[in-house]
């Protein structure tokens, strides 16, 4: 559940010779991703088109805006709710904290369809040592999404865009540097993050997301993973992907952490409150439901911008991968080593893409125990 973001795997760092290549490599993947993605479209309107004959349109289209926070949200064993206004966008973020303020920052982003409940029980278990916080990215839950909302919001989710927002962020709270823990989408733009804001991160901590430039490379070269990955050229489509995960009272999201392929592997893992917790994000009034989709269509239109340098990252960096991941494949994590000199990859056996939710106990001991070792 993340998106290619380099998917050419080039360093772009020439210049005139760059220019027309870059132009004629941004040709071709627009080429490639809309013939994949109408592919793909076409695929999903005869699913959809079947599904609404044999279960009926009120059912396909049905779906109710959540007016209330589920309690769960609001325990407050989890936290207390924050707000803060950041300074270039304007946006106002919301995020839940834990711990005292005079404790060192623990930034924990989140991914897709997610919202900062996914870091719950990171939040209760760090609190005595850190100050967590778990914020609402950009656009999702009771962070404000900029405008326009629908497809068309697209450029205002660009990784420049979503850096900007993380550096402002650490910056909004008090802090001159953080240990930052990322999962799926929260782990994409952590990694360039980390490349380009050094000084501000002090530890990384990375879950079931591939350093940038493997995973383009891996998935052109590993038509597995190119086929779990088809919902990202979906995702590239207008309209129809909202469709699609607002059907059926958002039942792409109970699939995607209960479902047989992708969801979380222990039983109790996610409630049915968890659930209602994940489908408010996308359901709540005003909520921009294209923000999270919109994450995957700025990664495929946009290249990396000329200021990007290099690829190593240079802080102790902590790798954790739930090695039943549906979407991604463990040969992602082979080669990360090249690009992050202080590096160590922890698998969790039997552990989803899901894998902090999934194993939390697990994901806990081995962060603690990696923390304490790198002088935590």
């Amino acid at each position: 559940h993340l998106s290619p973001f380099w998917i050419s795997g080039q360093d772009y760092t020439g210049r005139t010779a760059l220019d027309a290549s870059m132009a004629f490599a941004r040709i071709v993947q627009s080429l490639v991703t809309w013939t994949v993605a109408s592919f793909y479209g076409s695929l999903v309107s005869v699913s959809m088109v079947f599904s609404v004959i044999r279960r009926g349109p009120r059912a396909f289209f049905g779906h109710k805006v959540r007016q209330d926070r589920p309690k769960c949200l609001d325990d407050p064993a989890l936290g207390t709710h924050g707000y803060v206004r950041l300074k270039s966008s304007g946006l106002r973020f919301h995020y839940v904290a834990a711990g005292e303020r005079d404790k060192p920052l623990m930034l924990c982003l989140h991914g897709f369809p997610e919202c900062w409940y996914s870091w719950r029980h990171q939040l209760k278990e760090f609190r005595d040592t850190y100050r967590v916080v778990a914020p609402d990215l950009r656009g999702y839950g009771e962070t404000e999404s900029p405008q326009p909302f629908g497809y068309r919001g697209w450029p205002n989710f660009s990784m420049s865009h979503l850096t900007t927002d993380v550096r402002e962020l650490v910056e909004a709270l008090g802090y001159s540097s953080c240990t930052l823990v990322a999962h799926d989408w929260g782990g994409v733009v952590a990694w360039p993050f980390a490349i380009d804001n050094p000084e501000l991160v002090d530890k990384l901590i990375i879950m079931n997301c591939p350093h940038p430039r493997i995973f383009g490379k891996y998935m052109l070269s590993h038509f597995s993973q190119f086929r779990r990955s088809w919902y990202m050229f979906l995702f590239q489509l207008p309209w129809l992907p909202e469709i699609l995960v607002r059907s059926f009272d958002f039942q792409m999201i109970a699939g995607s952490f209960k479902g047989k392929k992708m969801g979380c592997r222990r039983a109790d893992a996610i409630t049915e409150e968890d659930l209602e917790a994940f489908k408010y994000t996308f359901a709540r009034p005003g909520a921009n439901m294209s923000a999270g989709i919109n994450y995957y269509r700025a990664a495929f239109k946009t290249f990396p911008p000329r200021s990007y340098k290099n690829t190593k990252v240079t802080c102790p960096t902590l790798m954790i991968w739930g090695d039943q991941d549906g979407a991604l494949e463990v040969g992602l994590t082979e080669g990360t080593d090249k690009f992050v000199p202080d590096f160590t990859l922890k698998m969790v056996p039997g552990a989803s893409h899901w894998v902090q939710q999934d194993q939390p106990d697990v994901v806990n001991g081995i962060m603690k125990d990696w923390l304490k070792n790198k002088g935590a």
